[in-house]
């Protein structure tokens, strides 16, 4: 395997924990929204946090375009489908035109 190649399988790794850090957070932040957990918790309070800060940079230029619907934030869904779209169309085509066909 290429250096190449082993880069394109790093990143594929790193979207796939991406995807599952923004699945994690927007559940949590429907579990929160419904109390069904809430931040009195050392532990939610520390997870979200981290949560937070993990993606809010994948979340502000896709802010900056987006219209605001009020309470409802869309720019999770948005950012999963970009990492879906990397995932399954970009990557894969970068891996094939390294491999020559």
């Amino acid at each position: 395997m290429t250096p190449a190649l082993m880069l394109i399988e790093i990143l594929d790794i790193l979207l796939t924990v991406v995807r599952w850090i923004i699945i994690i957070q927007a559940i949590m932040s429907w579990l929160l929204a419904f109390n069904v957990i809430n931040r009195t918790s050392d532990f939610v309070t520390t997870l979200w946090m981290t949560l937070e800060r993990l993606t809010e940079p994948l979340y502000r230029p896709i802010r900056k375009i987006m219209p605001d619907f009020g309470a409802l934030d869309l720019t999770p869904m948005v950012a999963l489908i970009i990492v879906i779209i990397l995932q399954s169309v970009v990557l894969p085509r970068i891996a094939l035109s390294l491999i020559g066909l």
